[in-house]
C-alpha cells in the first residue's frame, strides 16, 4: 500500500502521509516522497502544495524501531537520503503549505519545517525529541529551525526535547496560522489557491530570493534579487500584471497558467 497519496485540487496538490498509525518515516516512505517531489518539481499544471498526514495527526517522525537496528554506516546513508528529499521539498519550484493536525515531532516537524507556511489545529503538537534518545534532529531541525525562530529559542527545543502546542508554536513564529482541528485543512487549501492564481514565475523568484538570500551577505542577496527581478520581468505574467495596473488599477490582473476547479481526485484518476 502506498505510503505517500498526491491528490490533485485544481492547480493544488495535496501530498498526503498515508503511513498509520504514525506516519513515521521509513525507507519506502522517504522513497515515495522523493519520487513524488521529483513529479512536483517537473509538474507544469501544478501550482501549489499542502502538505497534509490526515485528521489525526501530521507525522511522528522516524521509525525508532528501524533506527535502533541499523549501525553508523548504514544510519549515515540513510539520513542522507532522508535530507536530501527534504531538501527537494524545500526547493520545490511553487509555494509549499503544510497543513499540521495532531503531532508534527522528530522528522515530521523537519518536513513542515520544509514548507513555506504552516498552519496547525489548535490543539496540535510540535517538536524535536531526538536529544531524549541521545541523539540530534538529522534532517533539517538544527539548520531550519534554527531559521525560523532564533538561535536561542531553538537551542531551548533541541536541548530539552520538549514540545511546543499550538498557541506557543505561534507566538514564537514556529507556525503561521492556528485553527481549528476540522479546518486546517481547508485553510491551508485556501491559502494555497490564493498563491495559486499568482504569477508562477514572480512567485518561484520569491522564494528563491528569500531561501538563498538569507543565507548570504546583504551585497550578495541584493544582487541576487536584482538578477532574479530582471528575469521575472520578462515574463508573460509581468506584462499581463503592468498591463492590467495601467487600465484597471492593482490586483485586478488575472495571470494564465491557472484553471478554476473545484474537483478532488487521486493522481492518475480520471
Amino acid at each position: 500500500m502506498s505510503r505517500i497519496r498526491l491528490e490533485v485540487h485544481g492547480p493544488v496538490v495535496v501530498l498526503r502521509l498515508a503511513h498509520p498509525p504514525l506516519n513515521a518515516f521509513d525507507s519506502l516512505q522517504r522513497q515515495e516522497l522523493a519520487a513524488a517531489a521529483r513529479d512536483l518539481a517537473d509538474s507544469r499544471d501544478v501550482r501549489a502544495v499542502v502538505i497534509h498526514g490526515g485528521e489525526r495527526l501530521f507525522a511522528a517522525g522516524a521509525d525508532i524501531k528501524a533506527l535502533a537496528a541499523m549501525g553508523p554506516e548504514e544510519i549515515r546513508g540513510w539520513n542522507r537520503a532522508l535530507q536530501r528529499t527534504f531538501d527537494d521539498i524545500a526547493r520545490l519550484p511553487m509555494p509549499v503549505v503544510a497543513g499540521i493536525t495532531g503531532y508534527a515531532l522528530g522528522g515530521g516537524l523537519e518536513l513542515a519545517l520544509c514548507a513555506d507556511y504552516r498552519v496547525a489545529a489548535e490543539d496540535a503538537v510540535l517538536g524535536q525529541p531526538e536529544v531524549r534518545l541521545g541523539i540530534i534532529p538529522g534532517s533539517g531541525g538544527t539548520q531550519r529551525l534554527t531559521r525560523l525562530v532564533g538561535p536561542a529559542r531553538s537551542k531551548n527545543l533541541l536541548m530539552t526535547g520538549r514540545n511546543v502546542r499550538a498557541e506557543e508554536a505561534l507566538r514564537i513564529g514556529l507556525v503561521d496560522e492556528v485553527v481549528p482541528a476540522d479546518q486546517v485543512l481547508a485553510t491551508a487549501l485556501a491559502y494555497a489557491r490564493t498563491l495559486a492564481d499568482g504569477p508562477a514565475a514572480a512567485l518561484e523568484a520569491i522564494k528563491e530570493a528569500v531561501d538563498h538570500g538569507a543565507d548570504t551577505a546583504v551585497s550578495t542577496g541584493l544582487a541576487l534579487e536584482r538578477s532574479l527581478f530582471t528575469g521575472v520581468f520578462g515574463t508573460a505574467d509581468a506584462a499581463t500584471g503592468l498591463r492590467s495596473f495601467l487600465e484597471h488599477g492593482p490586483g485586478k490582473a488575472k495571470f494564465g497558467g491557472h484553471a478554476d476547479h473545484d474537483d478532488t481526485k487521486e493522481e492518475g484518476e480520471a
